[in-house]
Protein backbone atom coordinates (compact mmCIF):
# COMPACT_ATOMS: atom_id res chain seq x y z
CA UNK A 1 0.00 0.00 0.00
CA UNK A 2 1.19 3.70 -0.45
CA UNK A 3 1.86 4.80 3.05
CA UNK A 4 3.08 8.52 4.30
CA UNK A 5 6.78 8.44 5.16
CA UNK A 6 7.75 12.33 5.95
CA UNK A 7 6.79 15.77 6.04
CA UNK A 8 8.55 19.38 4.54
CA UNK A 9 6.98 22.85 5.50
CA UNK A 10 8.77 25.92 4.13
CA UNK A 11 8.30 29.37 3.53
CA UNK A 12 7.55 30.06 -0.63
CA UNK A 13 8.91 33.64 -1.03
CA UNK A 14 8.62 34.45 -4.47
CA UNK A 15 11.94 36.78 -4.05
CA UNK A 16 13.47 33.36 -3.21
CA UNK A 17 13.23 31.87 -6.48
CA UNK A 18 14.64 35.14 -8.18
CA UNK A 19 17.06 35.04 -6.54
CA UNK A 20 18.05 31.07 -7.73
CA UNK A 21 17.11 31.76 -11.06
CA UNK A 22 19.27 35.11 -11.12
CA UNK A 23 22.07 33.36 -9.74
CA UNK A 24 22.25 35.13 -6.61
CA UNK A 25 22.24 32.28 -4.21
CA UNK A 26 25.22 33.34 -2.90
CA UNK A 27 24.95 37.15 -2.35
CA UNK A 28 25.51 38.57 1.10
CA UNK A 29 21.78 38.96 1.74
CA UNK A 30 21.13 35.76 0.62
CA UNK A 31 23.63 32.86 1.68
CA UNK A 32 22.12 32.91 5.09
CA UNK A 33 18.82 31.97 3.58
CA UNK A 34 20.47 29.00 1.53
CA UNK A 35 22.25 27.98 3.86
CA UNK A 36 19.67 27.46 6.14
CA UNK A 37 18.59 24.94 2.63
CA UNK A 38 21.34 22.76 2.59
CA UNK A 39 20.36 20.08 5.08
CA UNK A 40 17.12 19.49 3.51
CA UNK A 41 18.62 19.56 -0.11
CA UNK A 42 21.10 16.54 1.36
CA UNK A 43 18.47 15.12 3.39
CA UNK A 44 15.72 14.71 0.33
CA UNK A 45 19.04 12.85 -2.13
CA UNK A 46 18.18 10.06 0.78
CA UNK A 47 14.93 10.32 1.28
CA UNK A 48 13.11 11.21 -2.42
CA UNK A 49 9.25 10.32 -2.93
CA UNK A 50 7.57 8.86 -5.26
CA UNK A 51 4.77 11.30 -5.03
CA UNK A 52 4.95 14.66 -2.85
CA UNK A 53 1.42 16.10 -2.07
CA UNK A 54 1.70 19.79 -1.66
CA UNK A 55 -0.53 21.82 0.17
CA UNK A 56 0.52 25.87 -1.47
CA UNK A 57 -2.01 28.96 -2.15
CA UNK A 58 -2.22 30.22 -5.63
CA UNK A 59 -1.44 34.25 -5.73
CA UNK A 60 -3.80 35.26 -8.68
CA UNK A 61 -1.90 33.29 -10.82
CA UNK A 62 -4.49 30.44 -12.03
CA UNK A 63 -6.91 31.33 -9.63
CA UNK A 64 -8.64 34.63 -10.12
CA UNK A 65 -11.20 36.07 -8.02
CA UNK A 66 -13.79 34.99 -10.19
CA UNK A 67 -13.20 31.77 -8.63
CA UNK A 68 -11.71 30.89 -4.89
CA UNK A 69 -12.35 27.50 -4.29
CA UNK A 70 -11.41 26.73 -0.32
CA UNK A 71 -9.79 23.43 -0.99
CA UNK A 72 -8.43 22.96 -5.22
CA UNK A 73 -6.47 19.67 -6.23
CA UNK A 74 -4.65 19.74 -9.57
CA UNK A 75 -6.36 16.87 -11.51
CA UNK A 76 -4.30 17.03 -15.06
CA UNK A 77 -1.48 15.61 -16.05
CA UNK A 78 0.88 18.07 -15.67
CA UNK A 79 1.18 21.99 -15.33
CA UNK A 80 3.50 24.56 -16.30
CA UNK A 81 4.98 27.18 -13.80
CA UNK A 82 2.68 30.00 -13.97
CA UNK A 83 3.70 33.54 -15.56
CA UNK A 84 3.45 36.13 -12.11
CA UNK A 85 4.43 39.59 -14.77
CA UNK A 86 7.91 38.37 -15.24
CA UNK A 87 7.58 35.12 -17.59
CA UNK A 88 7.66 31.09 -16.30
CA UNK A 89 9.93 30.37 -14.08
CA UNK A 90 12.81 28.66 -15.62
CA UNK A 91 11.84 25.43 -13.94
CA UNK A 92 10.84 21.71 -14.60
CA UNK A 93 7.07 20.81 -15.85
CA UNK A 94 5.46 19.16 -12.75
CA UNK A 95 3.93 15.92 -13.58
CA UNK A 96 1.18 14.54 -11.72
CA UNK A 97 0.40 11.63 -10.04
CA UNK A 98 -3.16 11.05 -11.50
CA UNK A 99 -4.07 7.99 -10.34
CA UNK A 100 -3.42 8.78 -6.49
CA UNK A 101 -4.85 12.07 -6.60
CA UNK A 102 -8.14 10.43 -8.14
CA UNK A 103 -8.72 8.18 -5.39
CA UNK A 104 -7.88 10.73 -2.82
CA UNK A 105 -10.59 13.03 -4.22
CA UNK A 106 -12.75 10.07 -3.91
CA UNK A 107 -11.96 9.55 -0.60
CA UNK A 108 -12.46 13.34 0.68
CA UNK A 109 -15.53 13.58 -0.84
CA UNK A 110 -16.41 10.36 1.21
CA UNK A 111 -15.08 12.30 4.14
CA UNK A 112 -17.31 15.27 3.50
CA UNK A 113 -14.17 17.55 1.85
CA UNK A 114 -16.59 19.18 -0.98
CA UNK A 115 -13.16 19.66 -2.89
CA UNK A 116 -12.50 21.39 -6.41
CA UNK A 117 -11.29 19.67 -9.33
CA UNK A 118 -8.54 21.57 -11.89
CA UNK A 119 -8.46 20.00 -14.99
CA UNK A 120 -6.13 23.15 -16.23
CA UNK A 121 -3.97 25.13 -14.22
CA UNK A 122 -0.42 26.74 -14.15
CA UNK A 123 1.00 26.29 -10.49
CA UNK A 124 2.91 29.60 -9.20
CA UNK A 125 5.47 30.16 -6.77
CA UNK A 126 3.79 29.09 -4.12
CA UNK A 127 4.68 25.46 -5.44
CA UNK A 128 7.46 26.12 -7.56
CA UNK A 129 10.07 28.13 -5.19
CA UNK A 130 10.13 24.79 -2.03
CA UNK A 131 10.90 22.10 -4.85
CA UNK A 132 13.70 24.05 -6.10
CA UNK A 133 14.79 24.95 -2.32
CA UNK A 134 14.45 20.68 -2.02
CA UNK A 135 15.80 19.39 -5.39
CA UNK A 136 17.44 21.96 -6.96
CA UNK A 137 17.28 23.18 -10.42
CA UNK A 138 17.16 19.38 -11.89
CA UNK A 139 16.16 19.15 -15.72
CA UNK A 140 13.31 17.33 -14.34
CA UNK A 141 11.62 16.88 -10.74
CA UNK A 142 12.89 13.67 -9.29
CA UNK A 143 8.88 12.77 -7.88
CA UNK A 144 5.61 13.17 -9.01
CA UNK A 145 3.74 16.02 -7.44
CA UNK A 146 0.09 16.36 -6.66
CA UNK A 147 -0.76 20.57 -6.05
CA UNK A 148 -3.41 21.28 -3.81
CA UNK A 149 -4.27 24.61 -3.12
CA UNK A 150 -5.53 25.96 -0.10
CA UNK A 151 -7.35 29.65 -0.10
CA UNK A 152 -5.81 31.53 2.25
CA UNK A 153 -6.23 35.03 -0.06
CA UNK A 154 -10.00 35.64 0.12
CA UNK A 155 -12.41 35.80 3.27
CA UNK A 156 -13.78 32.92 4.42
CA UNK A 157 -10.40 31.12 4.47
CA UNK A 158 -10.93 27.76 5.70
CA UNK A 159 -9.52 27.36 9.89
CA UNK A 160 -6.69 25.21 10.77
CA UNK A 161 -8.74 22.98 12.89
CA UNK A 162 -10.48 22.52 9.02
CA UNK A 163 -6.81 21.88 7.68
CA UNK A 164 -5.86 19.65 10.07
CA UNK A 165 -8.36 17.11 9.07
CA UNK A 166 -8.11 17.80 5.75
CA UNK A 167 -4.08 16.54 6.62
CA UNK A 168 -6.03 13.65 8.69
CA UNK A 169 -8.42 12.77 5.57
CA UNK A 170 -5.49 12.43 3.42
CA UNK A 171 -3.61 10.73 5.41
CA UNK A 172 -6.44 8.03 5.62
CA UNK A 173 -7.00 8.36 1.80
CA UNK A 174 -3.43 7.47 1.10
CA UNK A 175 -3.16 4.14 3.62
CA UNK A 176 -5.85 2.94 1.31
CA UNK A 177 -4.39 3.56 -2.06
CA UNK A 178 -3.07 -0.15 -3.35
CA UNK A 179 0.23 0.89 -5.06
CA UNK A 180 3.69 0.40 -3.58
CA UNK A 181 4.35 4.12 -3.38
CA UNK A 182 6.52 6.55 -1.06
CA UNK A 183 4.76 9.91 -0.33
CA UNK A 184 5.41 12.72 1.60
CA UNK A 185 3.42 16.21 2.05
CA UNK A 186 4.14 19.52 2.29
CA UNK A 187 3.30 22.77 3.48
CA UNK A 188 4.06 26.02 2.29
CA UNK A 189 3.65 29.52 3.07
CA UNK A 190 4.68 31.63 6.14
CA UNK A 191 5.95 32.42 8.21
CA UNK A 192 4.84 35.88 9.60
CA UNK A 193 4.90 38.85 7.38
CA UNK A 194 2.55 41.61 5.75
CA UNK A 195 3.03 42.94 2.44
CA UNK A 196 0.92 46.01 2.79
CA UNK A 197 -1.21 48.58 4.80
CA UNK A 198 0.01 49.78 8.31
CA UNK A 199 1.64 46.86 9.48
CA UNK A 200 3.78 46.49 5.93
CA UNK A 201 7.24 44.17 7.41
CA UNK A 202 5.61 43.43 10.07
CA UNK A 203 7.47 39.82 11.88
CA UNK A 204 6.79 38.51 15.08
CA UNK A 205 9.55 35.74 15.55
CA UNK A 206 8.50 35.09 19.07
CA UNK A 207 4.89 33.82 17.29
CA UNK A 208 6.77 32.19 14.69
CA UNK A 209 9.33 30.74 17.11
CA UNK A 210 6.57 28.90 19.35
CA UNK A 211 4.79 27.68 16.40
CA UNK A 212 7.52 25.65 15.30
CA UNK A 213 8.22 23.98 19.10
CA UNK A 214 4.18 23.05 18.89
CA UNK A 215 4.07 21.98 15.59
CA UNK A 216 6.60 19.47 16.33
CA UNK A 217 5.86 18.41 19.99
CA UNK A 218 2.14 19.53 20.68
CA UNK A 219 0.09 20.42 17.71
CA UNK A 220 -2.79 19.95 19.66
CA UNK A 221 -2.15 23.36 21.12
CA UNK A 222 -2.24 24.76 17.31
CA UNK A 223 -5.13 23.04 16.15
CA UNK A 224 -7.91 25.85 17.91
CA UNK A 225 -6.05 29.30 16.65
CA UNK A 226 -8.12 31.49 15.30
CA UNK A 227 -7.85 33.12 11.71
CA UNK A 228 -8.42 36.59 14.11
CA UNK A 229 -5.41 35.49 16.58
CA UNK A 230 -3.28 34.75 12.54
CA UNK A 231 -4.20 37.97 11.35
CA UNK A 232 -3.51 40.52 14.54
CA UNK A 233 -0.02 38.17 15.30
CA UNK A 234 1.30 36.98 11.98
CA UNK A 235 0.30 39.89 9.59
CA UNK A 236 -2.66 39.07 6.89
CA UNK A 237 -0.02 36.89 5.18
CA UNK A 238 0.92 34.47 8.21
CA UNK A 239 -2.41 33.06 7.73
CA UNK A 240 -0.73 30.47 5.27
CA UNK A 241 0.75 29.02 8.36
CA UNK A 242 -2.33 26.92 7.83
CA UNK A 243 -1.40 24.65 5.31
CA UNK A 244 1.83 23.65 7.61
CA UNK A 245 -1.30 22.15 9.88
CA UNK A 246 -1.88 20.55 7.15
CA UNK A 247 0.99 18.57 6.33
CA UNK A 248 1.11 18.02 10.31
CA UNK A 249 -1.94 16.69 10.26
CA UNK A 250 -1.13 13.85 7.60
CA UNK A 251 1.74 12.92 9.64
CA UNK A 252 -0.12 11.54 12.59
CA UNK A 253 0.62 12.82 16.26
CA UNK A 254 4.44 10.81 16.12
CA UNK A 255 6.92 12.66 14.06
CA UNK A 256 11.36 12.69 14.33
CA UNK A 257 12.29 16.32 13.48
CA UNK A 258 15.10 15.95 11.68
CA UNK A 259 15.64 19.51 11.11
CA UNK A 260 14.74 23.42 11.82
CA UNK A 261 15.81 26.38 10.16
CA UNK A 262 14.29 30.35 10.67
CA UNK A 263 15.55 33.26 9.17
CA UNK A 264 14.77 36.50 9.58
CA UNK A 265 14.07 38.38 7.27
CA UNK A 266 14.51 37.40 3.58
CA UNK A 267 12.32 39.61 1.63
CA UNK A 268 10.21 41.32 4.15
CA UNK A 269 9.26 37.68 5.49
CA UNK A 270 10.15 35.28 8.44
CA UNK A 271 11.17 32.33 6.19
CA UNK A 272 10.71 29.19 8.02
CA UNK A 273 11.58 25.28 7.66
CA UNK A 274 11.38 22.04 9.03
CA UNK A 275 11.71 18.13 8.47
CA UNK A 276 9.16 15.47 10.03
CA UNK A 277 10.08 11.85 9.35
CA UNK A 278 6.94 9.83 10.54
CA UNK A 279 7.48 7.33 13.38
CA UNK A 280 4.74 5.30 11.83
CA UNK A 281 5.25 4.88 8.06
CA UNK A 282 2.17 4.12 7.18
Amino acid sequence: MARITAGIATSHVPAIGAAIDLGKTQDPYWKPVFDGYEYVKEWAKDNTPDVVILFYNDHASALMLDIVPTFAMGFADSFQSADEGWGRRPVPVVHNHVDLAAHIAEQLVIDEFDITLINDMDVDHGCTVPLSLVFGQPEEWPCKVIPFAVNVSQFPTPSGERCWKLGEAIRNAVKTFPEDLNVQVWGTGGMSHQLHGSRAGLINEEWDQRFLDLLANDPDELIPITRLEYLRETGTEGIELIMWLAMRGALGYGVEEKHRFYRVPASNTAVGNVVYEAKSKE
